[in-house]
């Protein structure tokens, strides 16, 4: 590894190169989705703005390209491939789509290949030939492949790049953003180079850098004993909270659980401040060792030892968070450090993470940080507890929003975070955590879950040490803020208020004002296809399907949100030969769409209504559908048995009349109170 050859290389010298690559076939397919896709392109695009603002270029790395030269002078890819995939079907998508707005001229040819893979290939001809992607159906194109090709279309159209500012990203994007071509000897022990990879290949991260900022503000602190308390609770809590994946208990002895989250308990944050939080955790509270027997210390251990491992067993790989640690220190930080609304407060951006705590928190002291870290504590308590997690348990996964409860010192577990004794798919639990996945599944990438950041704000002004959550008043604050982002964003007139000034404005009140009405004519413009502005306006309408229909159909009563983010128009608009499409009016109408998964919009999406109603009767048996939007077009298809401009109509007018109601019903709480 030491002789291996680093090139860097801007993106436009990458592709245009003669150099040929090659994925082989011990790699997997192209598996890039939405969020990756997304994340990408806006990481560049912050880039490029935040360039064009200092008045100079300046550089992005976008990552490395792990390669090995075949003697036949091609470049195996063993990492990296997902990314160079994504580049590929960039340029590819620009030069068959904005040729005229970007100078795309110097991209000649495809220079990646695939090793026995002819269908991924000949997809990428097909793309390079302009065929359409409605076109590349069915086994003989590669299906992630054209996925990718149109998500880079809607990941270019929700950040408004077109004309003049997609040409200015892609100047940045070709010739300042800079991937590093890694070329590893002709010797290299590639299942060797692959542990090195993966074990020390990392940079630090950006969340290691900031803890070692805090804690040398922290070594301010004269006084020793105070210095060495305030570290001890810092360093605790920071490992403590650090692993997303687990409840943030058990980054404690269980001695410490009791102390700091209830005794007999777990389930209550009682500190009131940092303060009482540090002396909690202070190695030297309580009885010193010159007071216990060798036997008392021994046998503690073995306790505490045999107990962490029986919890750590029960929660081990059980729960997937929703958000990594590095974007979650900005949720907190966003919480602490309150702006007006006006502002746009704390970016949900960790590329800024270090910059975002220099001009936030370290230059605001001692105190400032000991704040900080009791609030990093208490957030992760309620993120765990009231926040939705992705579950695994016996052999299947599913939401879930449960908390931890202590019945005895051999039995821990985890329950619904409310009522617990409810079945699966009944009580306020289960309505809490519909509204929250409707959310996270429509804002699949990091920087955009301000969900989450309006949920967190509340929780943490609304707790109080050994005092459970009202769970009435957490739902109807998480549906008002619903409500918020849709009819004062989404469906507003003109550009609509911002995320920030929605959760804290107005004090973080989350109600929505009498002057934010919207007509069903104004709606109707704003939810044609192409102009919807997010997924939630699908989402909140599932959300208040289920509310109404939950207790007349069995599966509206199963419906379960997933990562559906592809508009399909019920009445294709590319129908099969021998079709005529619906009239455009009618075609492009809110009532003609709805949403699925995009594998099955690229199966789908040419089809007549009645042959997708005749591919869904299969899921319908088994009480599954892809949106109870669509369930209510096939249910209204069955009944008139047809699917025409009447139909559209007649459903538009019954979903807009949901929403309004919604929208009123709020108007109408907020006079009351």
């Amino acid at each position: 590894m030491s002789n291996a050859r680093v090139h860097p290389f801007f993106i436009r010298d990458l592709l245009q190169s003669d150099a040929r690559y090659l994925v082989p076939m011990y790699q997997r397919n192209y598996a890039w989705g939405e969020g990756e896709i997304k994340q990408l392109v806006q990481d560049v695009f912050d880039y490029q703005q935040k360039s064009a603002a200092s008045g100079h270029p300046q550089t992005y790395y976008v990552g490395t390209l792990v390669v090995f030269e075949r003697e036949d002078r091609r470049y195996e890819v063993i990492d990296g491939q997902q990314r160079f995939t994504t580049l590929s079907l960039l340029a590819n998508w620009l030069k068959a789509h904005a040729d005229s707005i970007v100078d795309m001229s110097w991209y000649q040819h495809i220079n990646l290949d695939f090793e026995s893979r002819p269908i991924s290939t000949n997809t990428f001809k097909a793309l390079w030939q302009g065929v359409k992607p409605h076109e590349l159906r069915g086994d003989a194109y590669n299906e992630g492949l054209v996925n990718g090709y149109e998500l880079i279309e809607k990941a270019l159209s929700e950040l408004k790049l077109s004309g003049g500012s997609l040409a200015d990203f892609c100047n940045y994007l070709f010739d300042h953003v800079q991937i590093s071509r890694i070329e590893v000897p002709p010797d290299t022990d590639l299942n060797h180079f692959f542990e090195v990879l993966n074990s020390r290949g990392e940079q630090l991260e950006k969340h290691e850098v900031v803890k070692a900022r805090l804690m040398n503000t922290l070594h301010e602190i004269s006084d020793s004993e105070l210095r060495e308390q305030s570290l001890n609770a810092m360093a605790l809590v920071w490992d403590a909270c650090s692993n997303m994946e687990r409840y943030v208990q058990y980054g404690f002895t269980p001695a410490e659980r009791h102390r700091v989250f209830g005794q007999n308990n777990w389930g209550n944050f009682t500190p009131a401040n940092f303060n009482e939080l540090a002396k909690s955790l202070d190695l030297r509270e309580g009885a010193t060792s010159n007071e216990r027997t060798l036997s008392d210390i021994l046998s503690d251990a073995a306790q505490d030892s045999g107990q962490k491992k029986d919890e750590e067993a029960a929660g081990a790989e059980r729960f997937n968070s929703v958000i990594n640690f590095s974007n979650f220190l900005l949720h907190v930080l966003r919480v602490v450090s309150r702006e007006p609304g006006t502002s746009e407060g704390v970016p949900l951006d960790d590329k800024q993470l270090i910059d975002q705590f220099e001009q936030r928190l370290l230059k605001r002291g001692v105190v400032a940080v000991q704040e900080f870290i009791y609030a990093l504590l208490k957030c992760k308590y309620l993120f765990d507890q009231f926040i939705l997690k992705r579950e695994f348990a016996q052999g299947s996964d599913s939401w879930s929003l449960k908390r931890l409860r202590w019945y005895s010192e051999k039995s821990v577990s985890y329950v619904n975070t409310f009522d617990e004794d409810e079945g699966g798919y009944e009580g306020i639990n289960r309505q809490i955590l519909m509204l929250l996945s409707a959310f996270h599944v429509s804002t699949p990438t990091l920087v955009y879950k301000h969900w989450l950041n309006g949920a967190l704000r509340y929780l943490f002004d609304a707790h109080e040490p050994r005092v459970f959550m009202d769970a009435t008043n957490y739902l109807h604050h998480l549906e008002e803020l619903a409500r918020r982002f849709v009819f004062q964003r989404f469906l507003a007139q003109g550009e609509g208020r911002s995320y920030y000034a929605m959760i804290y404005g107005d004090g973080g009140s989350a109600h929505v004002d009498e002057s934010d009405n919207v007509d069903s004519a104004e709606m109707r413009k704003k939810m044609r296809f192409g102009t919807i502005e997010n997924n939630f306006v699908f989402n909140f309408l599932d959300y208040l399907l289920w509310h109404r229909d939950r207790k007349k159909n069995e599966t509206t009563r199963r419906f379960e949100f997933t990562f559906r983010s592809s508009v399909e128009h019920f009445s294709p608009q590319h129908p099969m030969d021998g079709y005529e499409p619906m009239h455009g009016d009618s075609l492009h109408a809110f009532g003609n769409l709805c949403l699925i998964s995009h594998s099955k919009n690229s199966r789908l999406s040419n089809f007549q209504p009645r042959q997708k109603q005749e591919h869904f009767e299969a899921s319908l048996k088994k009480h599954q559908i892809d949106s109870l939007k669509l369930l209510a077009m096939l249910t209204l298809m069955k009944k008139n048995n047809d699917w025409t401009e009447r139909e559209v109509d007649q459903h538009e007018r019954e979903m807009l009349d949901l929403l309004l109601t919604a929208r009123n019903s709020a108007a109408t709480c907020k006079k009351v109170r």
